[in-house]
């Protein structure tokens, strides 16, 4: 699993003029599943991702997590994350997980979020998605199960 995340101030994903999530301080998370990834990927996105310190402590330094400081998550399915450009111009998604793999793995990913105690509000999956961001900083980070060691 691959994932962009960005430190924001607020973000909202609206499906044909309907807000299905927004949130205010907290991560947007973009996430894209690849073929062969598992519930462990998941779990391990969840885990680094609602721990990663990018918020700042009173001094000012990056030290505190969304957990830590009560935010909230915003997760939105985007297989294009999984784009390969190395060859032509067009990007080839051949190794993006199919879309009954990559719902149930983005759905599976969400819950671990909240049960590490962050509230995750959603896009729609396959929907074609307007995302707005404010983001904080800019701080964005990226995430990838499959690049541990």
């Amino acid at each position: 699993m691959r994932a962009v995340v960005q430190r924001v101030s607020r973000a909202s994903v609206t499906v044909d003029g309907t807000v299905t999530g927004a949130i205010e301080k907290g991560l947007m998370v973009l996430l894209g599943v690849e073929e062969g990834d598992t519930e462990k990927d998941g779990e391990y996105l969840a885990e680094k991702i609602t721990g990663l310190r990018v918020f700042e402590d009173e001094e000012g330094k990056m030290n505190k997590s969304v957990k830590d400081l009560g935010g909230k998550i915003l997760a939105v399915s985007q297989f294009t994350l999984l784009g390969d450009c190395r060859h032509g111009k067009r990007p080839s998604f051949i190794a993006a997980a199919r879309p009954e793999q990559a719902k149930a793995l983005y759905e599976d990913f969400m819950e671990r979020c909240k049960a590490k105690g962050v509230p995750t509000e959603a896009g729609i999956f396959q929907a074609d998605m307007l995302v707005s961001l404010d983001n904080d900083g800019p701080v964005t980070i990226l995430v990838d199960s499959r690049k541990v060691f």
